[in-house]
This record gives structure tokens, sequence and C-alpha cells, in this order.
């Protein structure tokens, strides 16, 4: 079965019950992950369910044939569907998925995330040819569909915006559409409490040059690195970037730092790789961050960001001062701590 690329949200938020296996692939790599999320969410609510997720690649899989259909046929612990995982998918692979599906073993969903496939590949064929199978593809969205995106993340927190501030997000969204829903995400965050975002708004909070100056406020603070915060924040104040983005920009570093430290979560490498991911070039970073507190600290931070926040939101205070202090007195926390 064929899917075209603008019919493939509809088709991962809605399977056919006869569905086997799905293979999302495409240039646009955030969003064959963001779908092949929402289909295997369709069987299994929580992804990061060991009992009822197997996580495989293509190694996995080329180094032992029968992996595929053991993984499949398996039965969880905990009941339920299973659902079976294949990430970094090739061409090599297209012989075990073509054997599989024409003898499906065990009810697992099998969801398959490859790159850019050529027509003709032979990955893409199995899946294509296949009546119990899918495969879908991932091209970067439109303008329109872009737009959407921005439209509805903020309906669904009773936002509005206009249509001078909507040109302007989009305008700042890239072709991959995990990177776009950090973006609208952070949007979405910022307009919390308000009614309406405008173009001042946007400007604020999106944009590549935004974004790396908040998540450098979010680094220095868990470095507990204050002369450099400081500077750091006398940036944001004079690029007129609102507290209040900062405060919850923040809240969501620290939230990142406690799942990886979580027993039973995903780990510190998992923490890195959870949507939306935590850039390259701030990887080594959050791995020294996460080493150097511990869960009370978090807590604290946690607790004390939230404090400013309603400080912000509920008095006459001075947002700048308040959000600077409290960002200070967390990266005093572990200063010095190596």
């Amino acid at each position: 079965m064929i899917v075209r690329s603008q019919d493939g949200d509809r088709f991962a938020a809605h399977p056919p019950q006869t569905l086997c296996a799905a293979l999302f692939f495409g240039p646009d790599l955030g969003l064959v992950h963001e779908r092949a999320d929402r289909l295997a969410s369709t069987v299994c609510a929580d992804l990061r369910d060991p009992f009822r997720v197997a996580e495989l690649d293509d190694a996995a899989l080329a180094g032992d044939r029968a992996r595929l259909a053991d993984e499949a046929q398996a039965i969880s612990f905990t009941g339920g569907r299973r659902v079976v995982r294949v990430r970094n998918a090739g061409n090599a692979l297209a012989g075990i998925f073509s054997a599989f599906l024409e003898s499906p073993k065990g009810d697992a969903l099998v969801v398959v995330e490859a790159g850019e496939l050529s027509k003709g590949a032979k990955l893409r064929d199995v899946f294509e040819e296949a009546k119990n199978a899918a495969a879908v593809q991932c091209y970067p969205d439109s303008q329109e569909t872009q737009a959407d995106l921005v439209r509805g993340a903020l309906k669904a927190e009773g936002v509005s915006i206009s249509s001078e501030a909507l040109d302007a997000a989009v305008s700042c969204l890239g072709p991959d559409r995990g990177m776009a829903r950090r973006q609208i995400e952070k949007l979405a965050l910022f307009a919390l409490g308000a009614k309406r975002v405008e173009i001042d708004d946007v400007r604020a909070i999106m944009g590549d040059e935004a974004e790396a100056r908040l998540e450098e406020v979010c680094d220095l603070t868990g470095e507990g690195e204050l002369p450099k915060l400081d500077r750091a924040l006398e940036r944001l104040w004079s690029a007129n970037i609102a507290p209040i983005a900062i405060l919850r920009v923040a809240m969501s570093h620290f939230q990142r730092l406690a799942l990886a430290r979580a027993p039973g979560g995903p780990g510190v490498e998992g923490a890195i790789k959870r949507y939306p991911q935590v850039h390259f070039s701030r990887a080594a970073s959050f791995r020294a961050q996460a080493r150097r507190w511990n869960d009370t600290q978090l807590q604290d931070a946690l607790d004390m960001l939230l404090e400013t926040e309603a400080l912000c939101k509920t008095t006459a205070v001075p947002s700048e001062a308040v959000c600077a202090r409290a960002l200070f007195n967390i990266a005093a926390m572990v200063r010095g701590k190596r």
C-alpha cells in the first residue's frame, strides 16, 4: 500500500485494522519519527514500556534474520498488543521484511523508519506491494501545512494568532518537522495564559538566534557558571526576550535533566534523544550537568522556577530581576562541583 505524504498524518493516527507493518521514509527525518511515534501509539500509549515495545535497528536484524519474527510473536508479560520498532532500515533488510509479510508471525505492529528511498528501492517496493503493509512518504511540509501546525498547537492551549504573527512564525520554521515542532512548542509555552499571539511574541521566542540564546542560559545555569550567565542574561534583556519565556524554557531543561536521572527512565542518552532532541553541540554539556545534579537539587530548582513564574505573573515585582535571581540561585547550587 502506498500512502502519500499529504495523507501520512491521517494514516498514522487512524491505521487500517488489517495493517501488519508500516514503513515511514523520506528526507524529513523529523516527520518520519513523528509519524512512526503516532502510529505506534495507536497500539501502545507508553512507547517506553519495555514489555510492549521492542527497539531494533538494521544491524540487529541483519545479524539475526529470525529476530523480527521472534519479536513479533512474543507475548507481553503485562498483556496487550506489542509494537516492534526498527530504526535506520535500509535495502539490505528487504528480504527479511518480504518473508515476514508473506507469512506474519504474531499480532505485533511492526513500525519501520528509514531515510530517503528512491522509487524502485527494494525496501520501499516490499511495503508498497504488500496488502498488509504500507509505505508512508514523509516529505517536507508545505507552508500551508506548517501554518496548520502552528494554529493547531496554539488552539490546543486556547490561544489564537494574528495573520501577521502566523506568517512570521511559519517563516521561522525549517523544513524538518521535528525542529519545526520544537519551535512551535516553545511558542505555545510562551503563549500560555495569553489570548492571542502577536508578531512581537513570535520575534521574542522563535528563530535560531533566540533559541540559541535561551539554550545557552539553560546550560550556563546548569553548569553553575555565574559570570557567564550574567552576561548571557544581559544579551537576552537587550534582545527583549520575556522573562516568562526564559523561565519556561529553563523548566523544560531541568525537567529533562530530572528525566535523565529518574529510576527506570530513559537514562542520559535517552533523555538527549527524547523529542525534541538536545542539539549535538549541547550534548556534552547536558551529560556533564546530569552527573553534577542530584534529584533533590533538581526538584528544588524546578520548585524555584515555578514559584518565580508565579511571582512574575501575579505580582508587580520586576520580572527581569526575579528571573535573574532565580537562575543565579539555581546555578549556585552546583557552583564549583565538578
